[in-house]
């Protein structure tokens, strides 16, 4: 483990940089999979699985309609992917350093979960009003497509907290889901080093990405899983009149009641997956190249007792 005068304010903003670029890059990118997987869990009669889905879409709004909310999901991950990578960079090498090498190595899985949890929280209070917008705009053809056409329209039919309507269940879904893709990523990035007999320190920037892309795909499945009765919920609530009237929290209870718990954990799972385990691999493997081409070298927890042996 690198001491702390390695990581200084800059190393932690160009962390968030490389976290902003990889997460709107990736979450751009998968864009159509997102407006079909959406629309699957809003009306899964109309829209039966990915393929038909794509051709429905396609047939109903032209090849456009794929494209449906991509500013706000482009403006939202920037900003969550910022204080997301960032966060956790920033919460991972503070406590590595108050807890010392040692402690730090035996605890590194708690860190991981630790850092990612908080990180996660504070990027979310940014990301919500935009993906209420991208939600909206993909369930309602009459919706406004731009990101301050759509908030102006938002705030006069909804009011400022019609923002954070789902700022529950994206809580729900997003502080799992990124507490398993940091945490997961960094114990099979591990074995995968170790399966090599190399270290992060030891191997080259093609190995390394290498290992990033293996590693998130890994990560990316699991994260997907876990998360995914929030991401079908939250699709739910975001629908006009879904859950009938009261509180959101009335409204979540009646949308996965009406649902049923096989249902809410496997409707558009299997597209989910093949969208997450992607991206995350992305996301891994363009936030590395991104902090190499801006000569960052990444925090990585060391084994102080290997480190002993290898210089004895």
């Amino acid at each position: 483990m690198s001491k702390e005068n390695n990581f200084t304010a800059m190393y932690y903003v160009k962390s968030a940089l490389a976290g902003g670029i990889c997460c709107s890059i990736t979450h751009s990118a998968v864009c159509p999979v997102d407006v079909v997987k959406t629309r699957i869990q809003l009306d899964p009669i109309k829209y039966k699985g990915m393929v038909s889905g794509f051709r429905t879409v396609i047939k109903e709004g032209g090849i456009s309609a794929l494209a449906t909310g991509l500013g706000a999901t482009a403006a939202g991950y920037f900003v969550q992917g910022w204080f997301k990578f960032g966060g956790v960079e920033f919460f991972k090498v503070k406590t590595a350093n108050y807890l010392g090498e040692q402690k730090a190595w035996d605890n590194r899985t708690s860190i991981y979960l630790g850092s990612s949890a908080v990180a996660e929280f504070i990027a979310d209070l940014f990301l919500c009003p935009l993906e209420a917008l991208r939600i909206r705009s993909v369930s309602d053809p009459s919706f406004p497509k731009g990101v301050i056409s759509g908030g102006s329209k938002m705030i006069s039919t909804d009011g400022f907290l019609g923002f954070y309507a789902g700022l529950g269940p994206i809580l729900f879904k997003q502080i799992p889901y990124t507490m398993a893709k940091f945490a997961v990523q960094g114990k099979a990035a591990e074995i995968i080093y170790n399966s090599l007999n190399l270290t992060p320190d030891r191997a080259t920037k093609g190995q390394n990405i290498s290992v990033s892309l293996g590693s998130g795909v890994i990560a990316g499945v699991c994260a997907a899983i876990v998360s995914h009765p929030a991401d079908t919920l939250l699709s739910k609530i975001n629908k006009k009149g879904a859950g009938g009237d009261g509180s959101t929290t009335s409204r979540l209870i009646n949308i996965a009641k009406e649902m049923g718990f096989v249902k809410l954990c496997l409707t558009g799972l299997v597209a989910r997956c093949v969208m997450i385990g992607t991206l995350t691999a992305g996301q891994f493997g363009i936030f590395d190249t991104v902090m190499n081409a801006l000569g960052v070298k990444k925090f990585h927890f060391h084994d102080p007792k290997k480190n002993d042996q290898q210089h004895h």
